[in-house]
Order: structure tokens, then C-alpha cells, then sequence
């Protein structure tokens, strides 16, 4: 299986606390992903998130329909969390998100290993179309976080979830 890394880092003038407070209500993937994916956030297991929380989501790749189910892995306020692909499109996904307290606010870092279904055919037909797309998602999860952060700097950031 070939395993594919994406590392992005982006600082956000907002402070530490606020930025994983954010992170950690998962609605707000809705707000950060890319309208083209028709993402939804459908279900958590946990109302706050913790290791072994099931994240589950509805997604559409190029026309085709898909769901997606994470489990968050690892759990350590406000530093960092990971979450790992039980269900989904890729063979393989593993992600890290990690948060870092800086005289500017906060360096936010996505550290992203993922795999393409049907091993070599997969990766020889589809991986440049899932690497393209995975930095397109990426892309534009950096601008909205700016906009969304950095616009609401000290505020709750306008964090949504289905209970608050």
C-alpha cells in the first residue's frame, strides 16, 4: 500500500484556547470543507469529543455519494487530536491535528497520511486525482479558517454544534 503524506501549517492571530475549542466541535468541518464535497457532519458518538468518539459524515466525490466514518484516536486538549478512517474512500487516512501557542496566536498544523483504494491500480489510475483533490480540500480549509478565525478573533468564533 502506498501511503501519501500532506503537511500544511497556517497561523491564525487567535489565541490557542479558541482555536482547539473550534477544532473540537465537529459541525464546524461543515464550515471548513469545501462546498463542491456536499460534506455533512450526520452524527457523533460522544457530544464532546474523547478518544474512541465515531464521527459520522456524508460526502459526494465527483458526483459519487459516499459516507465516511472517523474515530478520534488520540485526544489531548489544547495541543493536539487524531483521527483514523473506519469507513470511508480512502484504503488508508490518518490525520493529526496539532495546535501551537505563538507570539502572532496559534500555529495550526495538519499532518495528513492517506492511501488510495485498490492498491497499485488505484494509485496508478486515481492517485494524482486524490492528491489534486486532497490539496484542493486543504486549500480551501486554510482560507476558511483564516476568514472564520481571524475575523472572530476573541469571540467563540460563532461555533457550531446541535445542542449549544
Amino acid at each position: 500500500m502506498k501511503i501519501s503524506t500532506l503537511n500544511r501549517e497556517q497561523k491564525v492571530a487567535a489565541p490557542l484556547e479558541k482555536i482547539f475549542e473550534f477544532f473540537s466541535e465537529a459541525q464546524n468541518l461543515n464550515r471548513i470543507t469545501p462546498p463542491w464535497l456536499n460534506f455533512q457532519v450526520i452524527d457523533q458518538s460522544d457530544w464532546n469529543l474523547k478518544v474512541g468518539s465515531l464521527i459520522h459524515y456524508k460526502l459526494a466525490w465527483h458526483g459519487i455519494s459516499l459516507e465516511w466514518i472517523t474515530r478520534i484516536e488520540e485526544w489531548r486538549p489544547p495541543a493536539m487530536f487524531a483521527d483514523s478512517q473506519l469507513k470511508g474512500p480512502y484504503r488508508f487516512w490518518h490525520h493529526v491535528h496539532s495546535f501551537e501557542a505563538c507570539d502572532e496566536g496559534t500555529i495550526i498544523r495538519d499532518t495528513v497520511k492517506y492511501a488510495v483504494p485498490l492498491g497499485a491500480l488505484g494509485s496508478l489510475f486515481a492517485g494524482w486525482l486524490v492528491r489534486r483533490d486532497v490539496d484542493r480540500i486543504f486549500d480551501y480549509r486554510a482560507k476558511r479558517i483564516s476568514e472564520i478565525l481571524t475575523s472572530e478573533q476573541a469571540s467563540t468564533f460563532g461555533v457550531q454544534s446541535a445542542g449549544k
